[in-house]
């Protein structure tokens, strides 16, 4: 018979759910920066305002989540997690959906399109930044399992690989970044100047909601070592 922490069941509103409702939200938007993304380079501009619109709508639902989860937080001694750090794995989530906005509002700014030396690289890219987030959300969704278990054994063991997974990907994103980044510069003399500065900020936003997805395994794996 599986041993559970008698924690877990201490308070009656668990904000671990909202916390894996609110990764929900974060994930789909990254989701929706893929169909941007697909809109940009087949030129249907329409589709493409339609996709920033979503963004921002999911964007504003993932922060009436997070605002929900920080005022029912219990204040009290009976989270088996520290608030501090249960809020710091919250902020961490949110960034991801914020740099999505971010993505999506710059590309929408202006009239854009993607030069031909980045048509084949940028997709990819955004994909496997997109895998990042897929795999912290996988993570976010083992909490109830971490909880149970007091953060040890089995499930400990299952999210520090699943961790691992999630960093092996950030680097591959941070891989991809530099090709393209280099591929943007190696190419400049053919690009209008804002065009070159446009794209190589895209490409760091882009892979910051990577780098974020990353920071939120992170967060998870030193509260398992603890």
């Amino acid at each position: 018979m599986k041993a559970k922490s008698t924690l877990a069941g201490l308070f009656g509103r668990s904000p671990f759910r909202p916390m894996q409702q609110h990764m929900e939200v974060v994930e789909e938007c990254v989701e929706k920066t893929v169909l941007l993304f697909k809109a940009l380079t087949s030129g249907d501009d329409e589709k493409l305002f339609e996709r920033k619109e979503e963004i921002f709508e999911l964007e504003r639902r993932a922060d009436s989540i997070k605002n929900e989860i920080r005022s029912h937080l219990p204040k009290g001694l009976f989270l088996p997690v520290d608030r501090r750090d249960l809020l710091d794995l919250l902020n961490a989530q949110d960034n991801i959906a914020d740099t999505a906005q971010d993505v999506a509002g710059l590309l929408t700014l202006r009239k854009m399109t993607v030069p031909d030396v980045l048509k084949g690289q940028i997709l990819p890219y955004v994909l496997k930044t997109r895998d990042a987030v897929a795999k912290c959300a996988e993570v976010i969704h083992e909490l109830d399992e971490l909880i149970e278990m007091g953060f040890r054994g089995r499930a400990g063991d299952k999210v520090e690989e699943m961790v691992d997974a999630l960093n092996a990907l950030e680097t591959e994103t941070d891989d991809m970044g530099m090709n393209l980044s280099r591929t943007l510069f190696e190419n400049e003399d053919q690009l209008k100047p804002l065009t070159v500065v446009f794209w190589y900020d895209q490409i760091q936003r882009i892979g910051r909601l990577a780098d974020y997805a990353e920071n939120v395994g992170d967060r998870l794996r030193l509260l398992i070592a603890r």
